[in-house]
């Protein structure tokens, strides 16, 4: 009956505010969106919910004046700075007990919980800027929808795996949740959005096309979403007559040129080659040189995630939230 609640206090905040038009998710509304989420799991029958120290005390102000305050512990550890935070938080939550998690962040933070805790059940949500795997969502709804997964009212193996794209490279692997893109002419560890003549080859978990950043990109070809079970592998080129103009950041239109977009089964490795940097969920994080090349594919292997309105209204058929034989 434990909920681990993953925050990542950077999220919504970096370059693309700058470089495009992006929203901004300050502490004070993701403290709000915290004392939502644990008030929300307390009352479909969560009973302990575990938080992480981080540098903004966001989730100490969040819950300081909840009556519940004493059912929530807040773990805490020497800070990094850096995503080695929230692989720490995935860590002390699991050997809490917690197999169910809310992510508050982006594409990125889903896909660190994603890589740290492969088997856990997550419900993420949206804090950052080109999302498509976390949700926006009230967080009362998706504290309560993940209580009920939490407190096993609802089983969590009614939950659905999402789909990963695998990459293999050398003797290293990486995994993302919605797209790997190998870019050209581009630069490690870069927070600026992408230029579109610098696309290469695009891996899609989900190709949606009422979606921002990547994923339209296929979306407005061959849609496919999370049930989907393929991929779509996109290969671009600025010099063919086939473009779509795609929101490739908020506020930030760009041209694609298409060359090519094919389905990918599962499991079916196709490989990409350098020289390029290649980003997993928005992050450039993978060097290949002149004569590197990587494998990549799509699996459905990452988390069970909690999807709300199904789970929520599931409960509801199934008089879930019937409290009248609760003693007064």
């Amino acid at each position: 009956m434990n909920l681990g609640i993953i925050v990542n206090p950077f999220s919504g905040r970096d370059v693309r505010r700058v470089a495009a038009r992006a929203s901004t998710s300050d502490h004070h509304e993701k403290q709000q969106q915290v004392t939502r989420l644990v008030l929300g799991a307390f009352s479909t029958g969560v009973e302990r919910v575990f938080l992480a120290n981080e540098p903004f005390r966001i989730n100490e102000k969040a819950v300081e004046n909840l009556p519940v305050r004493d059912q929530v512990e807040i773990l805490r550890f020497k800070l990094e700075h850096s995503a080695e935070d929230t692989r720490t938080m995935c860590r002390q939550m699991w050997n809490a007990g917690c197999r169910v998690f809310i992510v508050l962040g982006g594409d990125g933070t889903s896909r660190i919980v994603a890589s740290e805790i492969p088997n856990a059940t997550i419900l993420p949500l949206s804090t950052g800027t080109n999302n498509v795997f976390p949700y926006r969502l009230e967080a009362s709804v998706a504290g309560a929808a993940a209580g009920l997964i939490a407190s096993d009212t609802v089983a969590a193996d009614s939950c659905i795996r999402c789909k990963r794209v695998h990459i293999e490279y050398g003797d290293d692997k990486e995994t993302a949740l919605i797209d790997a893109v190998l870019l050209r002419n581009d630069f490690l560890g870069s927070l600026l959005p992408f230029n579109s003549e610098n696309l290469d080859t695009i891996v899609l978990t989900r190709a949606e096309p009422a979606s921002i950043g990547i994923s339209p990109i296929g979306g407005y070809i061959l849609p496919c979403g999370f049930h989907d079970d393929f991929g779509v592998m996109v290969k671009c080129n600025e010099n063919t007559a086939q473009k779509i103009n795609v929101p490739i950041s908020p506020g930030l239109h760009q041209y694609v040129g298409i060359e090519e977009t094919i389905p990918l089964d599962f499991n079916l490795k196709s490989e990409i080659s350098g020289p390029g940097i290649i980003a997993v969920d928005g992050d450039r994080i993978i060097k290949l040189d002149e004569q590197q090349s990587a494998n990549v594919f799509i699996l459905r292997d990452g988390p069970r995630v909690i999807e709300a309105e199904k789970v929520m209204n599931h409960a509801a058929h199934n008089q879930l939230f019937d409290k009248s034989e609760l003693p007064d």
